[in-house]
């Protein structure tokens, strides 16, 4: 689904999610491009190494506005099932809507709400689960991996796209580093849900070995962030985060100028001389066979 972190409000951590992204899929629907064109690098590696051939079933989990699962519809047709899934009311709404205007009519895509952690879905019925930035951001990832291996045949594959580490992704390191220091948001712990939570070495293989999957592979994926200038990006940001627009009403004029100016310098050494921002990230991908 995402590239974001959930708030750090208290309650149940799966409903709040829900919340947080029913609040920010219109921002993702009206910002989609954007997340379209960083994505697409991902979401084409998660397919190759999914190994999808003509008439396959393909779940996708966690799947946001639907990116991964168009091009896995692509790759199983014709005869393939694609079922793009997420926990937000919301999103699935706005995907159901680009499905309707987007999926060639020959194809078979459904957009349905599926929890990654409880599937409805039957035991062995599908050929592929395929998730880009999803899993990393359940309260168990394990959980969610075991449910993908318990719908998928003997033989099926996993494969998915989470964050790279940290420091290795400044698009978002250094606006959360602004963040922290100017009080608007807590430490992120790497080892809790949330973007690098899966993001350490040999992380996603122990993951995918506790859930029982087999010869897990992983690849490295850059990603590129482009805007058209800083206050696009800013917008950007704002429109789709899940915890900085409520952050935001608590700051006074002041700080939100101080705020704005810090994120400007942080991201600086990335602005082309036409104002426009490209900013570097990466991703890993990870497959294996149930």
């Amino acid at each position: 689904m995402a590239a974001d972190e959930t708030t750090g409000q208290e309650g149940d951590p799966r409903e709040r999610s829900r919340r947080a992204w029913d609040e920010a899929a219109p921002g993702w629907s009206r910002r989609r491009e954007i997340f379209s064109a960083a994505g697409e690098p991902v979401s084409r590696k998660i397919v190759e190494l999914a190994r999808l051939e003509p008439g396959q079933d393909v779940l996708e989990v966690a799947g946001g506005l639907g990116d991964t699962g168009l091009l896995a519809a692509e790759a199983v047709a014709p005869g393939g099932r694609v079922l793009i899934t997420d926990s937000s009311e919301m999103m699935v709404e706005e995907a159901r809507k680009r499905i309707e205007a987007e999926a060639p009519a020959d194809s078979h895509v459904e957009v349905r709400q599926l929890d990654a952690e409880w599937l409805d879905v039957s035991a062995a019925q599908l050929d592929a689960v395929v998730s880009r930035w999803g899993y990393m951001l359940l309260p168990d990832p394990e959980a969610g991996l075991r449910e993908a291996r318990r719908v998928l045949k003997p033989g099926g594959q996993v494969s998915i796209g989470v964050w790279g580490p940290r420091e290795a992704n400044p698009w978002i390191n250094l606006v959360q580093e602004q963040l922290e220091r100017h009080g608007v948001a807590p430490p992120v712990d790497d080892d809790a849900p949330g973007m690098f939570a899966l993001s350490r070495p040999g992380a996603l293989e122990e993951a995918l070995g506790a859930a029982g999957f087999v010869d897990p592979v992983v690849a490295e994926v850059p990603v590129e962030w482009t805007s058209a200038s800083l206050d696009e990006r800013w917008e950007e940001m704002v429109e789709t985060s899940v915890s900085l627009p409520a952050a935001l009403k608590e700051l006074s004029p002041a700080a939100h100028y101080g705020l704005r100016e810090g994120i400007d310098e942080a991201l600086a050494p990335y602005v082309a001389e036409d104002g426009s921002v490209t900013l570097p990230g990466l991703s890993l991908v990870a497959a294996a066979e149930a």
